[in-house]
């Protein structure tokens, strides 16, 4: 499969977080990834959307860079810095900790970046 990009742009509300979790799985279905991988792909949206309204943008814009071997989703991130003791976001940390096989801000902050790769077990 070559490298394909979908975009997705919705209201950082919290009625939208089904929005991005289904879009996510239906993504990695695509890319013919196993049951487990697409529940990985699936959460790691989830909290990824978490994160990003968290940091109180007007709109959470993903952009899911797809390939036969992985699911890459880059989440936009608002002005609002991160608070590190805020529960919801320790616990979006653990959880995105678990399911990616990376995870982290771009160089410049403005930018989620989530990567889970097909058939990798955690860690590899």
């Amino acid at each position: 499969m070559p490298e394909q990009i979908v975009r997705l742009s919705v209201p950082a509300r919290p009625d939208y977080a089904r929005t991005v979790r289904m879009m996510a799985a239906n993504l990695a279905v695509v890319c013919n990834m196993s049951v487990d991988d697409v529940e990985d792909v699936r959460m790691a949206a989830e909290e990824g959307f978490v994160y990003s309204c968290a940091t109180a943008p007007e709109s959470c814009d993903v952009t899911f860079e797809l390939s036969e071997a992985q699911v890459r989703a880059s989440f936009s991130l608002g002005a609002e810095p991160v608070d590190p003791s805020d529960d919801a976001l320790g616990l979006a940390e653990l959880l995105l900790s678990a399911v990616c096989d990376e995870h982290g801000l771009s160089d410049d902050g403005s930018t989620l970046v989530l990567v889970k790769r097909a058939g990798q077990a955690y860690g590899e």
